[in-house]
């Protein structure tokens, strides 16, 4: 008599796509996403698409929308074995993109796709995207979790945010009205943020390599290890932001983002002006003196490449900068004096960095 037959896997499954275990992760993700629910929210995880209401309060809402990733910051957090700050980063990359138009982020949709679900690594990424949802004040409303063999390495993944968020018409801050006099605020950041990272890799590859550093060392400037330093995620400044346009007028907002100065400052001003900035003016975080010595950079690339200790920027009237500074030091935001708007002539560039210069005080 012969013994009945083991039972065999599904196909699907043999080919590195198992849908029980898959699915088995939605009760997980439910849990997650609930936290950072609105009233606006009018639908649950597990339909085709999310619901969300415009809130009441505005009167002539326009939506604004943006999209980002984490960048290659994603394959230190596989190498270091931890996921829970890059979803903070995904969010913030988004949010501070919106909240430069003077927008408020409504919700939030998440892409995330591994080779195979590995449940611990997608919740820690999934409780980071929460986190960075909560800081700031929109909805993780849906989102989208693939498994792709084939295309991803074993224990990496893919993460990618996407926005909506609403602003009242005659509120919109293009930098149309950013004028000669008008002072420039910078809003620290805390550190590196999403950008820049296949630079970091590279010279920290080569320093580890070379035996002169350790990942997980402590060095002289670091509050805490390389490995925790370099993960920092990114600032998210959208209470701050939203809480000063409800008092002061704001005449422009700039994510620093990938560029650094040259490649973002400049998309924001209007024709006839430039921005004077003193890069001396803040204070640096200590990741940019290591990588300025461990990388052999010179300033100007370090300041085209990183933020450089300044994640966003605001353009003021003069007489809105003291208290806008006040008022952010409150919010517990450390702001600085960095520049000032002047005219300039059509062969002269939007960006002018004079570390002589002496901003106003």
């Amino acid at each position: 008599m012969t013994e009945p037959d083991e039972p065999t896997a599904p196909a699907y499954a043999k080919a590195g796509v198992d849908l029980d275990h898959d699915e088995s992760f939605i009760d997980e993700v439910k849990e997650i996403v609930r936290t950072t629910h609105r009233p606006e929210v009018l639908s649950s995880i597990g339909g085709f698409a999310g619901l969300f209401k415009t809130p009441d309060r505005y009167k002539n809402p326009v939506l604004v929308a943006a999209t980002d990733g984490v960048g290659t910051k994603i394959k230190l957090a596989a190498q270091i074995g931890r996921f829970d700050t890059i979803g903070v980063d995904c969010v913030a990359m988004v949010v501070n993109d919106l909240v430069v138009q003077g927008a408020e982020p409504l919700i939030f949709l998440d892409y995330i796709a591994m080779a195979k679900l590995e449940k611990k690594i997608a919740a820690d990424a999934l409780r980071g995207l929460a986190e960075g949802c909560r800081r700031a004040g929109c909805a993780l409303l849906g989102g989208e979790t693939a498994t792709m063999p084939g295309v991803y390495s074993e224990g990496e993944l893919e993460m990618v945010g996407f926005s909506v968020g609403v602003v009242e018409r005659e509120a919109i801050i293009d930098g149309s009205t950013i004028s000669e006099g008008d002072w420039v605020i910078g809003l620290s950041s805390s550190g590196f943020h999403s950008n820049g990272y296949s630079l970091v890799r590279s010279v920290l590859d080569r320093a580890i390599e070379a035996g002169e550093l350790e990942l997980f060392g402590s060095y002289p400037g670091l509050k805490s290890s390389l490995a925790s330093e370099l993960l920092a995620p990114t600032r998210i400044y959208v209470k701050p932001i939203l809480n000063l346009l409800r008092d002061f007028t704001i005449h422009g907002l700039c994510h620093i983002t990938g560029g650094g100065f040259d490649g973002n400052i400049p998309r924001v001003l209007p024709r006839g002006v430039r921005a004077h900035i003193n890069p001396t003016a803040w204070p640096r975080p200590g990741v940019y003196e290591w990588i300025q010595r461990y990388g052999d950079l010179d300033e100007s690339e370090l300041l085209r490449v990183f933020n450089c200790g300044i994640g966003m920027v605001m353009v003021v009237p003069e007489n809105h900068a003291a208290d806008v500074c006040q008022r952010l030091e409150g919010l517990g935001e450390r702001a600085y004096t960095i520049g000032q708007i002047e005219r300039k002539s059509p062969d002269e560039p939007a960006l002018l960095l004079d570390s002589g210069f002496r901003p106003p005080t």
